[in-house]
């Protein structure tokens, strides 16, 4: 049995199905991780829906902003923004089974055996790896709860920049969504800055890549995470950016997690 990670698909359909092609993907056996954002933008968000819901039982992925945004769309919490290929979702003969299916995904994946863990964008500087998991978990209950219509309504906005304990209410969870699926850059002092979308030497002198923070604590595990194409496929110590910006002209890549972690594949030249 093998396993791959996946960036960012984004309704990338043909260029999904020649990188599982590519792997020699085997649905009997093998397993996938996505990371997130596997809708909007892109030509083909319906059918990258049901494909992987299709593959749903060898599949692991995590929610990331378009997605979240789709979700809000469909319980009323937002509107359909003119660059958004979410329509044909929406109005599908499937769409109660695919969208129930979507808000049922975690914002964040650890797995203890190969102590890898994935999240769509990044984790907060101020969090170790429980504190971002139990972090996690505490804003999945709001996305699937009673009134989540209310969550829905009020997850848009930037702030709280920074985290503390005593936070409460919609802004702990705001701040929690943001760093799971928004985060980029942040201050040297640690503050979130969620405008800045170039790559890394193109921000604002006083910001830092979220994960180059010097006070962040180490999370001892290997972090996978897609959203950033400016960034591209990447690797530093235990991190793995793993969007390389398909949507955008560029391609989609697969890392393998087992059993080689350190294997990658892009398009065939």
């Amino acid at each position: 049995m093998s396993s791959y990670a996946i960036g960012d698909l984004q309704g990338c359909y043909q260029e999904f199905k020649l990188l599982l092609e590519r792997i020699k993907f085997n649905p009997d056996c093998d397993q996938l991780w996505l990371t997130g954002d596997l809708v909007n933008r892109g030509p083909n968000s319906l059918d990258v829906l049901r494909a992987i819901y299709a593959l749903r039982d060898n599949v692991f992925t995590v929610l990331g902003n378009h997605d979240l945004h789709l979700l809000a769309v469909a319980l009323g919490g937002a509107e359909l923004k003119p660059k958004d290929t979410l329509q044909n979702i929406l109005k599908c003969k499937e769409a109660d089974c695919l969208l129930s299916w979507l808000m049922n995904q975690p914002l964040m994946h650890y797995d203890k055996t190969l102590n890898v863990a994935m999240v769509h964008a990044g984790v907060s500087p101020r969090w170790d790896l429980p504190l971002s998991l139990s972090s996690a978990r505490e804003a999945e209950q709001q996305i699937r709860g009673r009134n989540n219509s209310d969550f829905f309504s009020q997850m848009y906005g930037n702030h709280p920049l920074d985290w503390h304990p005593d936070l409460k209410g919609m802004e702990r969870i705001r701040y929690i969504v943001n760093c799971l699926t928004r985060i980029r850059y942040c201050t040297k002092q640690g503050e979130l800055e969620l405008t800045e979308k170039g790559a890394p030497g193109s921000q604002k002198r006083d910001l830092l890549p979220w994960f180059d923070v010097p006070t962040r604590p180490q999370l001892k595990c290997r972090l996978l995470f897609g959203h950033w194409s400016t960034l591209g496929f990447f690797k530093k110590d235990e991190l793995v950016c793993l969007d390389s910006g398909c949507l955008w002209g560029g391609f989609l890549t697969a890392l393998e997690l087992k059993p080689d972690p350190n294997a990658y594949f892009q398009p065939a030249a």
